[in-house]
């Protein structure tokens, strides 16, 4: 018997520019699923600095892979790709749409296109780059990455060191850029992805980002990364919004400095996002005031 197609509507863009909402209305609209693929918002400990839906939003629509996982669990984005293609799986099972929404180009790359098999790399490169890390500090990392693979360095978090680590252990253990790792193979998906791309204007961009990290600071954000910070070593806190306020508590700067510089960050992160993003050929993009209506009335034009 013939099945019907599947369609996975994939919602993209930059942080706070309003995909949680746009999804939402989407996924009502067609009564359907929400798969969440924002890294950030795997982690149940972590609820304000990653802006994680509020209970009315998570009611409003089913979401699948929001604060599933703790920071002290191991998680891959290949981890990642398996159990939301296996969910996939199962909510085509009586669905023919399901949406996926989020802020994590690598993330929603690997559900949409899957990766490479990364090769096994020799542990004694890791501990040769951590003790290169202890000694000279994240700049080292940085200018490796930047000298090895130079395509991966302009989009990977910079301030992040396991990432940096991640991507020169496959560098340097397997003599390619990890870079060349990505996007190789096309595994074949049983689904045909409609993206749509939320934008704004800079100055409009900067502006929603500055108002959500002062909205997070007064809904308790300080206080959560307070909790958090006997913990602050561990990989999923090495982010933006926690690892200032760590700075701040280990008295490396005042509050409202710690508050700028998450906003700085974030502005910065946001960039990346859109350098990403814009990579995908595939996406029909919408000014982020654009009504749901009409967005869509151009997914009905492509199912």
């Amino acid at each position: 018997m013939e099945t019907s197609p599947k369609y996975l509507i994939t919602v993209i863009g930059p942080t706070a520019i309003g995909k949680t909402s746009m999804a939402i209305k989407i996924a009502q609209h067609f009564n359907c699923d929400i798969i969440s693929a924002d890294s950030r918002q795997f982690f149940k400990e972590m609820a304000i600095g990653t802006a994680v839906p509020s209970k009315d939003e998570l009611e409003a629509a089913r979401h699948h892979f929001i604060q599933h996982i703790s920071i002290f669990d191991e998680y891959t984005v290949g981890d990642f790709e398996r159990e939301a293609i296996a969910k996939l799986d199962e909510l085509y099972q009586t669905n023919d749409l399901a949406v996926m929404v989020g802020g994590s180009g690598l993330y929603i790359d690997a559900v949409l296109k899957g990766f490479d098999d990364f090769p096994d790399i020799d542990p004694s490169v890791r501990e040769a780059l951590i003790g290169n890390y202890e000694k000279q500090g994240i700049r080292y990392l940085q200018e490796e990455l930047k000298r090895l693979d130079p395509v991966h360095y302009e989009n990977v978090a910079k301030e992040n060191p396991q990432r940096l680590m991640r991507a020169l252990e496959v560098s340097i253990g397997s003599g390619k850029p990890y870079s060349s790792f990505l996007n190789i193979k096309k595994n074949n998906r049983n689904f045909i992805p409609i993206v749509i791309g939320l934008e704004a204007d800079r100055a409009t961009m900067y502006a929603r980002i500055n108002e959500r990290v002062d909205i997070m600071a007064a809904t308790g954000l300080v206080e959560e990364a307070k909790a958090l910070y006997p913990h602050k070593k561990l990989n999923a806190l090495q982010t933006v919004g926690y690892r200032e306020l760590f700075s701040h508590f280990d008295g490396e700067f005042t509050l409202d400095f710690a508050l700028e510089e998450i906003k700085k960050n974030t502005r910065r992160f946001s960039k990346r996002q859109m350098t990403w993003f814009q990579r995908n050929e595939a996406a029909a993009w919408f000014d982020f005031t654009t009504p749901a209506t009409e967005i869509i009335n151009y997914i009905e034009t492509k199912l």
